[in-house]
């Protein structure tokens, strides 16, 4: 049974520790959490990339390699992250559990000094970050947003995104843009840096075997480095309940492609005026989020309408957007049929075995992820800057209290928001 344990460990340093014996590795986090802004997105999102390329202990791939080795295969990488409006970037960890290394040696305070000296004390030249690391990483980065465009399905989900939230935080990729990361220098990114350590409230994570006092002593002495301060409050997301224009607005698209892509942006009303997050989750689940959803056996199976079509819920900001895959002729009469979908849950016509189906795929979805390090580190980051906090440990036992009332009441004022088309 694993036992959770959140303590601030630090100003403006809350450390949250899932103890649980049951895994062979262990994971550890330290994750900046800041606004999600236009003009530093692409800054935010290529520094973990530029720290990782070296620290002053170990300035190169080399030196850091051969230090991960010595940790028994240890490995640190960057994570950049968008939750709501809040971007979160910083790194991540995994190494073997002391428990399976000869001599029990400390890796657990090894991987953690390793990492605070990546994040904290990085490689410079005449106090700026490395050029030649500023400068690959910036077109590592470059290449991966313009990668996007080739994952049509994903493509089309980010461009409803930026349309429909265009004046909104929510509408600025968790990468940033290709401008703003080509004007990035040495200097800017260097100036940046020391910006986010100072104002960004920081999140760490560990799960595995270790006490949470020993972790908490491991962590200390590497986040010492932290410009002293009192912690900056958690980043608030806008949430906006409700449409501005009465009828959808539509963005149309065309690019070389032989399947269309239909996407459909929705404001979720009242229902997040108090968010009942494990109904949002039943609702999305029943609606498009799984295999034995409303628009999985209607919109695709029986209708043939389109190659795909799902469903997904961003909670911390109020949004729902549907996603699929349609012939260029049957953009309307799929439309139509999403739109009929959202009135039959609106409506309550969920059958219970739809309603049941709905909560067993959403918990065995849940334990796979609480089956790993990572998929802990997820949920748990997740809840942590959520704006109603949630413990994920009881999050499947208020899924299957869920009843049909509160998935129409979670449902009720949620409009079309935005319609995306991407065409030949």
């Amino acid at each position: 049974m694993q036992q959770v344990y959140v303590s601030d460990i630090a100003p403006g340093v809350r450390l949250t520790c899932v103890n649980a014996e049951r895994f062979k590795t262990g994971c550890l986090s330290v994750t900046l959490v800041g606004p999600l802004s236009r003009d530093a997105a692409a800054a935010s999102a290529l520094l973990p990339r530029v720290l990782r390329r070296g620290s002053s202990e170990h300035p190169d791939m080399e030196s850091l390699s051969a230090a991960l080795d010595d940790l028994y295969g240890a490995r640190v990488e960057p994570t950049v992250r968008k939750k709501g409006e809040t971007h979160c970037v910083g790194l991540y960890a995994d190494f073997p559990d002391d428990r399976y290394i000869p001599g029990q040696e400390s890796i657990l305070e090894r991987t953690a000094a390793l990492m605070g000296g990546v994040l904290l004390s990085p490689v410079t030249e005449g106090g700026l970050l490395l050029a030649d690391y500023v400068e690959s990483e910036k077109n590592n980065l470059i290449d991966d947003i313009r990668a996007a465009i080739n994952d049509k399905r994903g493509y089309a989900v980010d461009r409803l995104i930026e349309e429909m939230c265009a004046g909104e935080a929510f509408g600025i990729g968790k990468l940033g843009d290709e401008d703003k990361a080509r004007a990035i220098t040495p200097e800017s990114l260097t100036a940046h840096y020391h910006g986010l350590l100072r104002d960004s409230r920081v999140e760490a994570f560990y799960c595995g075997s270790a006490a949470p006092e020993r972790v908490a002593s491991a962590l200390r002495p590497a986040l010492l480095g932290l410009p002293a301060h009192s912690g900056a409050p958690a980043p608030e997301t806008h949430v906006i309940l409700y449409p501005e224009t009465d009828a959808p607005r539509r963005f149309t698209e065309s690019l070389d492609v032989t399947q269309g892509k239909l996407t459909v942006g929705f404001r979720l009303g009242k229902a997040m005026k108090a968010p009942d997050y494990p109904a949002l989750m039943v609702l999305n689940s029943a609606y498009g989020g799984s295999i034995t959803s409303k628009l999985f056996l209607n919109v695709r199976e029986r209708l043939s309408l389109c190659y795909y079509a799902g469903s997904m819920i961003e909670k911390h900001k109020g949004v729902m957007i549907v996603s699929s895959g349609v012939e260029f002729s049957n953009f309307d009469a799929a439309l139509d049929e999403i739109f009929a979908q959202l009135g039959h849950v609106k409506s309550g016509d969920i059958s219970d075995w739809e309603l049941t189906s709905a909560k067993r795929y959403l918990i065995t979805s849940i334990k796979a992820a609480m089956d790993s390090p990572a998929g802990l580190e997820e949920l748990y980051f997740d809840s942590a800057v959520a704006p109603v906090p949630y413990d994920p440990a009881e999050l499947s036992e208020k899924i299957e209290a869920v009843t049909l009332g509160r998935v129409v009441d979670a449902a009720a004022e949620i409009e079309p928001d935005s319609i995306y088309l991407l065409r030949d």
